[in-house]
């Protein structure tokens, strides 16, 4: 019931518009405004991100013993 009211009262309202005419208006300017804001901090914070990281990989210390240190390996 309460979508076909909504529906008779918009159908009015649509029919005035010149569907020729029709633009986003000021509405979708600040959407489109809030999300080129938002990817640009987005950039931002990966390019600082990805500064901090270290690429290189780190060598080894000593070679891996092959017997394994502790008692929980089982042996034949």
């Amino acid at each position: 019931m309460y979508a076909t009211q909504a529906l008779t009262d918009l159908v009015p309202l649509a029919e005035e518009l010149d569907k020729n005419k029709v633009t986003p208006g000021v509405l979708g300017f600040i959407v489109f405004a809030a999300l080129a804001v938002g990817v640009w901090l987005l950039m931002k914070s990966m390019n600082r991100h990805m500064g901090r990281v270290d690429f290189e990989e780190p060598e080894p210390a000593e070679p891996a013993s092959a017997e394994p240190v502790g008692g929980s390996a089982k042996r034949k």
